[in-house]
């Protein structure tokens, strides 16, 4: 599914125009963004939570040249799935 059919989705399950739908969704992403740059996490209950992980500096490989880089330590986001979807999976 992509950004478009789920606003599809939601604007057929909520009886809502298209457009307030795609700005709904686009202010809930914005919404977990925001959250995310300033270091917190949101939790949606049943469903997971989103938050920032930390990755260190390391070496790597130029896979063409076999020269040995250095890789930045980068924040990056993580989700991890709540028990409500695993269950649902399952």
């Amino acid at each position: 599914m992509n950004k478009t059919e789920l606003i599809d989705h939601i604007a057929q399950q909520a009886d809502i125009s298209k457009a307030a739908a795609g700005r709904a969704l686009d202010t809930v992403i914005g919404g977990v963004k925001g959250t995310l740059k300033k270091g917190g996490s949101v939790t949606l209950v049943g469903f997971g939570t989103f938050a920032v992980g930390k990755r260190t500096a390391r070496t790597g490989r130029n896979s063409r040249t076999g020269a040995a880089i250095k890789i930045k330590a980068a924040k990056v986001p993580k989700f991890r799935p709540g028990k409500a979807l695993k269950d649902a999976l399952n």
